[in-house]
């Protein structure tokens, strides 16, 4: 059976779905990288809210996700901007889902990690915003999920230079029970994060990040860059510290950062690793034993997809990872914390549900495929 796809042109196209999925099983611990995915929050669709509302989310459904990712050797990294933190879900929603997560990854023996911010402030002093990320780590540590210090709005907001980052961010790593992850989000994803670290400069920025980490190399397990520039983020792994580990955040050259070269390679934090959870650990698998070579050209293909999902304005990519969530069954509805699911025009998600059925994603096509035309049908496409 055919589809009708439409075009950003207003025409459509006839497209014709896979009927056979890849054959990927649950299989156990990934062990040459550390591997995350960024898991989303599944929308309670019958809750009667608005975008502004508080998140109401369906506990089970996002629970029964992380499962799916633990099944198959990924950690999780949990409320962090694929949970759309700061677009959707507000610091009451995170903290319960820190904590049941974090409940359900003791229960399965997944592995977590936790993002530690300040949203339940909008602005402040600095003292202020020193206090929300205390309050914040002191709920992933009671939980016993490692933290993940993002980005900050707030400090972005009131920070005059660096100084102010490096008196932060030194207190609250003197001040953490276990190693911590550093994140530096780029305005690409964040606009409010122009000029992190002290600077819009990316080089000063950068030397200010490595000072954080340099006075504390103890209190930091590994940092994740999310800034699109696979070149930067080379160079800055090369200047880590021994023992600091960099986790690729970089959406768009995620395989040839993982890979490596003969001086280092990255882990992963990814939110592509969310849709493409199977097969990116069964390329890491690949990459187990050895063979650089199968990994690359088991996730090489993907990065089409990840460059149309993450495509500008890229902080709504969030819309593309759920939808393809429910093509693949893992949710009943298309609906999203916040309202965000009319964040993307339907030609790209049509395009989207195109590229991740040539990939083999949905563990069932047709169901696949069945839900695909009844959001057309929805929006009017002629089929």
């Amino acid at each position: 059976m055919t589809l009708r796809l439409p075009l950003p042109d207003g025409s459509t196209r006839a497209y014709t779905p896979r009927t056979e999925p890849l054959a990927l099983s649950p299989a156990g611990p990934l062990t040459s990288r550390t591997v995350f995915s960024a898991a989303h929050v599944v929308a309670d669709p019958y809750a009667d809210t608005t975008p502004d509302s508080p998140a109401a989310v369906d506990w089970d459904a996002t629970l029964a996700f992380r499962r799916h990712l633990w099944s198959h050797g990924l950690g999780v990294a949990e409320a962090m901007d694929t949970a759309q933190r700061g677009m959707g879900l507000d610091w009451a929603g995170a903290a319960e889902l820190i904590r049941r997560s974090a409940a359900e990854a003791r229960a399965v023996g997944g592995r977590i990690a936790c993002g530690v911010g300040t949203d339940q402030i909008t602005g402040g002093t600095l003292a202020e915003i020193r206090a929300a990320y205390e309050e914040q780590l002191a709920v992933a540590e009671e939980s016993g999920a490692q933290a993940v210090l993002m980005a900050s709005r707030a400090l972005a907001a009131a920070a005059t230079g660096p100084e102010d980052y490096l008196d932060l961010y030194g207190h609250l790593l003197r001040q953490a029970g276990e190693p911590v992850v550093l994140h530096w989000l780029g305005p690409m994803f964040d606009p409010a994060l122009d000029g992190y670290w002290g600077s819009s400069d990316l080089d000063a920025a950068t030397e200010t990040f490595l000072d954080v980490i340099g006075a504390h190399p103890d209190k930091v397990d590994g940092i994740k860059v999310s800034l699109l520039d696979a070149r930067r983020e080379v160079e800055l792994r090369r200047r880590l510290p021994e023992g600091v580990r960099c986790y690729t955040g970089d959406d768009f050259h995620y395989p040839e950062l993982i890979a490596g070269d003969e001086q280092g390679f990255s882990h992963a934090l990814l939110g592509v690793f969310d849709p493409l959870g199977p097969l990116a650990a069964e390329a890491v698998r690949i990459l187990d034993t050895g063979d650089v070579a199968g990994f690359r050209k088991t996730l090489d293909p993907t990065v089409a997809l990840s460059r149309h999902l993450f495509r500008a304005p890229t902080r709504f990519y969030k819309t593309g990872v759920v939808f393809l969530a429910w093509l693949a069954g893992h949710q009943e509805h298309f609906t999203m914390v916040g309202g965000l699911q009319s964040a993307r025009s339907l030609p790209h998600l049509a395009r989207a549900y195109e590229l991740a059925d040539g990939l083999g994603l949905f563990p069932d096509p047709a169901r696949a495929e069945s839900r695909m035309r009844s959001l057309l049908t929805v929006y009017g496409v002629p089929q």
